[in-house]
C-alpha cells in the first residue's frame, strides 16, 4: 500500500523540483542569528509564508479524491532550512541536537578534506567570503532562505521575488542588528545568491528557460522516485528508471525514508534523529553546493580531444565532439542515454524520431521515447563499450551495476539495484551566472547551485562524493576520477573502453584540466512545518 505523507507537514522544495515546475528564477539568502529571541520572532513573522508540499492544481491531474486539499500556486516558494549553529543560536536544546548526526553538526567547510574540497586551492582562498565565518560568530551561516520564482514574458523574474526579498530585509532590520542579513557572495549583488535557468529563444523569439547548464548538457532528467512523492496515479509513470530496480527487473519507489525522517528507510529502520521525534520527522538535510564551471577550459579540452578522437576513429570532427562528450557524461547533450543510443547514427536517428512525433503530435510515440530516457539498466553493457565505466552518468546512479551476479543468466538471481538504494539523493538547485561565449578565461561567475536532499548525509551524499565522484575503484577505473565533477591532477585521464565487437581501439582522454570548483556550501536542516513552529515558538521539548 502507498505511503499516505503530510504533504502539509513537509516543506515544498523536498517533494518539488521547483526548476522543472514553473519556477526558473531563484534567490539564496544567508541569516547569522546573535539573538535567539529576535531569530525566533523572525522566524515566527516569516513561517506563514513558507511553501509546503501541498500539490498545486493541475489541469494534468485526475479528478482528486473528494477532500483533497490543494494550496494556491505562488509566485515565489519559500522556504527555509538551519544549520546545527543556527539551531542551537535559535535555543532547540542540546538534548535535541546532540541527536543530530555528526557530519551535520561538523558542517561542510569543517569536512572538506572528506569531500575533496581542497583542491584545487584550500577553501579559504576559493569560497565565497560569505561562507568562510573565520572565527567571527556574526559571520557565521545560521539560516538559509530560498526563493523560487516565476518568470516574467521577458525573462525577468517576477516582481514577487523583489517584493519578497525586501520583505525579509524589513525584517531583518526590525531586529535592530540581532539577525543580520549575511554579505559575501560573489555576483551581481553580494547580499544574495541569484539563480536563474539558462534561457534560449521560444518561437516568437522571447526568452523561455532552457533545461541545459553551462558545459551545454541538458540536466535535471534523472532523479530519485521515493513512495509517497507522487499521487498513486502519477506514481506508476514516474518511478520507471528514477526508483530501484527490483530483482524481477520492474521498478519500484525507493524507502520514504532514504529521504525524509521520521520514516522507514531501506532497511526497514527508522533511523535516530533529533528528539523528539515531531521535532524531526518529515524534515531532511540539505547539502548546499556552490559550484562554479570552468566553460572555457571545458571548451577548449573538448576540442582538443576531439580532433584526436576523429583521427583515432576516423570520423568527422563534429561527431568525434558530440560522441566524446556522450562518453564523458553517459547522456547525448540532448539528455539522451547512452543506453538508448550508443552511436552518434543511432542518437540521430532518436532525434529524427522524436521530430517526426511532434510533427504529428503523436503522443505514443512521444510517451515511448520519454520512457527510453530513463528506463534503462547496465546488464547488456558488460564491458562498458556503450556507456563507460566511469562516466558521470554511471558514478551518479549505478543502477544494476553493482550487483556482484549481474552477468549471470539466471533472473533469479539477480539483485537489481539493491546496492544502489541506499546512495540516491534528491538533487534540487538551479545555475548561476553567464558564460560568455567565446570567453578565454573563467573568472567570470559562472555554474550550478545544487542542493542534495538526502536523510543521511554521510551514507547518501558524502559517499557519492567521496567514493563514486572522486574514485574509481567501483567502476574498475582505479584512481581515476569523474571526468566531469572530479578532481583532476596533471595526469587525469578518462578511459573509453573499445568494443569487444568492433574493430577500434580503445581511446584514453588524457591531461583532463579541472572543469568543476566549489565556491561555497554548508549543510542545513530542512525542518517540517511543525518543527518550525516548535522552533519558532520555543517549546521544543526533548524529553
Amino acid at each position: 500500500m502507498a505511503t499516505q505523507l503530510d504533504l502539509a507537514d513537509i516543506q515544498g522544495n523536498v517533494l518539488t523540483a521547483y526548476g522543472k515546475m514553473g519556477f526558473p528564477k531563484g534567490r539564496c539568502l544567508l541569516l547569522n542569528v546573535a539573538d535567539g529571541r529576535a531569530g525566533r520572532k523572525l522566524l515566527d513573522m516569516v513561517r506563514p509564508f513558507v511553501t509546503t508540499a501541498l500539490r498545486w492544481p493541475s489541469s494534468k491531474d485526475k479528478a482528486p479524491p473528494p477532500g483533497t486539499v490543494f494550496q494556491r500556486r505562488p509566485q515565489v516558494a519559500v522556504n527555509v532550512s538551519f544549520t546545527f549553529w543556527g539551531l542551537l543560536a535559535l535555543g532547540v536544546p542540546i538534548r535535541t541536537l546532540r541527536g543530530m548526526p555528526d557530519e551535520f553538526i561538523d558542517g561542510m567547510p569543517a569536512r572538506a578534506d572528506i569531500l575533496c574540497d581542497n583542491f584545487p586551492h584550500a577553501i579559504g582562498e576559493t569560497w565565497d567570503p560569505v561562507w568562510l565565518w573565520q572565527d567571527d560568530p556574526r559571520r557565521r551561516v545560521h539560516v538559509l532562505v530560498t526563493l523560487n520564482a516565476q518568470m516574467n514574458p521577458d525573462g525577468t523574474p517576477v516582481a514577487r521575488l523583489e517584493e519578497v526579498t525586501a520583505e525579509i530585509e524589513a525584517l531583518v532590520r526590525a531586529t535592530d542588528g540581532k539577525v543580520t542579513l549575511l554579505s559575501g557572495h560573489r555576483g551581481p549583488d553580494a547580499r544574495w545568491q541569484d539563480l536563474s535557468a539558462l534561457m534560449e529563444p521560444g518561437p516568437d523569439g522571447s526568452p523561455v528557460p532552457s533545461p541545459k547548464e553551462h558545459f551545454g548538457f541538458t540536466d535535471a532528467i534523472g532523479d530519485a522516485v521515493f513512495d509517497g512523492q507522487y499521487a498513486p496515479d502519477r506514481m506508476v509513470g514516474s518511478v520507471v528508471g528514477q526508483g530501484k530496480l527490483l530483482p524481477d527487473q520492474s521498478w519500484a519507489p525507493l524507502a520514504t525514508g532514504e529521504f525524509l525522517l521520521g520514516h522507514p528507510d531501506e532497511s526497514q529502520e527508522i533511523p535516530g534523529a533529533g528528539m523528539p521525534l515531531p521535532f524531526s520527522r518529515n524534515g531532511t538535510f540539505v547539502a548546499y553546493r556552490k559550484l562554479h564551471q570552468n566553460v572555457a577550459a571545458w571548451r577548449d579540452a573538448m576540442d582538443r580531444m576531439a580532433t584526436q578522437f576523429a583521427a583515432v576513429m576516423q570520423v568527422p570532427q563534429e561527431e568525434a565532439c558530440e560522441t566524446l562528450k556522450a562518453k564523458i557524461a553517459g547522456r547525448w547533450s540532448d539528455g539522451v542515454p547512452l543506453m538508448a543510443a550508443g552511436t552518434y547514427a543511432e542518437w540521430r536517428a532518436f532525434q529524427n524520431r522524436r521530430a517526426e512525433a511532434e510533427k504529428r503530435a503523436d503522443k505514443a510515440t512521444l510517451a515511448a521515447l520519454a520512457r527510453e530516457m530513463v528506463d534503462f539498466t547496465f546488464r547488456s553493457d558488460p564491458h562498458g563499450a556503450k556507456c563507460p565505466f566511469g562516466s558521470h552518468l554511471r558514478r551518479s546512479n549505478t543502477r544494476d551495476m553493482m550487483d556482484p551476479l549481474l552477468a549471470s543468466n539466471d533472473p533469479k538471481q539477480l539483485n537489481g539495484s539493491v546496492l544502489n538504494n541506499r546512495r540516491r539523493i534528491l538533487r534540487r538547485g538551479l545555475p548561476y551566472g553567464e558564460a560568455v561565449p567565446g570567453a578565454t578565461t573563467d573568472d567570470q561567475e559562472h555554474g550550478i547551485v545544487m542542493l542534495a536532499t538526502c536523510a543521511n548525509l554521510f551514507r547518501q551524499f558524502e559517499f557519492i562524493q567521496q567514493q563514486w565522484m572522486q574514485y574509481g575503484l567501483d567502476f574498475h577505473t582505479g584512481n581515476d576520477t569523474c571526468p566531469i565533477v572530479g578532481n583532476h591532477g596533471p595526469e587525469a585521464k578518462f578511459v573509453i573502453a573499445a568494443d569487444p565487437a568492433g574493430d577500434k581501439p580503445p581511446f584514453i582522454c588524457d591531461r583532463l584540466p579541472q572543469f568543476v570548483e566549489t565556491r561555497g556550501g554548508e549543510y542545513f536542516f530542512t525542518a517540517s512545518m511543525t518543527a518550525l513552529r516548535m522552533i519558532a515558538a520555543g517549546i521544543v521539548d526533548p524529553t
